[in-house]
């Protein structure tokens, strides 16, 4: 985990305004705990940022338990390598194939989750990841989305309808030229 606490600081570095790196590398302290499900105070998720070949799209899921649009993503379900569970979703919520992901978090957003049944309300601490798609760009939707679709980079950082941390991630990725 050291290796994440290195990530954790130099996304700091890079990224000063972001005022959350703080809380991720004290959730880190926790362990092995802090990337399971079970731990229902706050836990690891690690989401994709899946760009299309040609780098002017994302592949975005209207996700059927917050209801919304929203990078790919879900639990580390005890793997310590949130970039493995970045890739990991999105193959497995895309039914794409020929991904690749960039070992170093792109984004990294710490948000409440509601109360749902006997799941209490939480924190998700999300480590995004760039995952780059292939040549196959033929999504199949999971049971976990309502919907899939490839969105313009450029209009989701446009739109203030959007999700703030999508326009963010949308900014980022086109100041990367």
């Amino acid at each position: 985990m050291i290796h994440l606490l290195h990530q954790f600081q130099a996304y700091g570095q890079q990224w000063p305004a972001e005022t959350d790196v703080p809380h991720f590398i004290e959730l880190l302290a926790q362990a092995h705990h802090a990337f399971v499900r079970e731990s229902r105070e706050a836990h690891f998720t690690g989401s994709a940022w899946l760009v299309s070949a040609d780098g002017e799209r994302v592949l975005l899921t209207h996700h059927r338990k917050l209801g919304r649009w929203l990078q790919l993503g879900g639990h580390a379900d005890g793997d310590t390598d949130l970039a493995r569970v970045a890739l990991r979703e999105a193959e497995e919520e895309s039914g794409l194939d020929g991904l690749s992901v960039e070992p170093q978090p792109f984004d990294m957003d710490r948000h409440r989750i509601p109360a749902r049944g006997e799941e209490p309300e939480h924190w998700h601490y999300d480590v995004r990841f760039v995952v780059r798609a292939g040549a196959n760009e033929q999504f199949q939707v999971s049971e976990e989305s309502h919907a899939l679709a490839w969105r313009s980079i450029r209009d989701i950082a446009d739109d203030a309808a959007s999700d703030e941390s999508l326009r963010r991630m949308a900014r980022k990725w086109l100041m990367r030229g």
